[in-house]
């Protein structure tokens, strides 16, 4: 007997995501909407609805391994961009375009950058079987954006980083936002950065534990 799906989605979002205080319609429905199983490889679909990251490509170079991000931190982090349909999105960190699939049906349209091309094609594919049209992925150096679009109104790090550079920031539309989770394991914030008259303020949201992205590391402070 087949695994129901879509009696698992409705599980998800009632047990994991309404419980950790997601109240946001457009969120639940978004997390309602999408197929997970879509978006995980093949041997683990009968898996796509625990609650925890999925890894989908196993580490590069760098030896980060990557993942779709456990259900519950993905739909508070979304809930604090406070996404609308008129707004223009841009993802760092597509992977296998589960998060840009969500995002495809809270704002207006949606720019998924993604430094891994095989994760890269095959999340296009996936998008595009999937009717998510107002997404576009591209390839490129998650730390450098995607500043031929820009600017946006909400960037969303779609994994955990030590730092957001500059470069992100300088992408955000006057009165844009940007959600990141910041630090390493446990001790990671989630953080909520707007920028108002040029400058960028941010707060600390609530502690979360989500897989890090490659890169986004600290400079090193030498010590005399």
């Amino acid at each position: 007997m087949g695994t129901d799906y879509q009696d698992a989605r409705q599980k998800m979002v009632d047990n994991q995501i309404r419980t950790t205080d997601v109240t946001s319609h457009s969120v639940l429905k978004a997390f309602l909407t999408v197929a997970r199983e879509d978006f995980v490889p093949t041997p683990l679909k009968p898996l796509a609805y625990i609650d925890d990251d999925i890894r989908i490509a196993v580490g590069g170079d760098d030896g980060v391994a990557r993942y779709v991000m456990e259900p519950s931190p993905l739909a508070k982090m979304l809930q604090l961009a406070q996404i609308n349909r008129d707004q223009v999105v841009l993802e760092i960190g597509c992977g296998s375009g589960y998060t840009a699939a969500i995002l495809s049906l809270l704002a207006g349209s949606v720019v998924a950058v993604e430094s891994d091309s095989e994760l890269a094609d095959a999340a296009s594919e996936r998008l595009s079987d999937g009717g998510y049209d107002n997404v576009a992925v591209v390839t490129g150096d998650l730390e450098k954006g995607y500043a031929a679009e820009a600017p946006y109104d909400v960037i969303f790090i779609n994994g955990a980083v030590e730092t957001v550079p500059a470069a992100l920031f300088d992408q955000l539309r006057e009165g844009g936002r940007l959600v990141a989770a910041v630090g390493v394991g446990l001790s990671a914030q989630a953080r909520l950065f707007v920028k108002e008259g040029g400058a960028v303020s941010g707060r600390a949201a609530f502690n979360v534990s989500v897989k890090p992205l490659p890169g986004f590391r600290k400079a090193e402070e030498f010590v005399f």
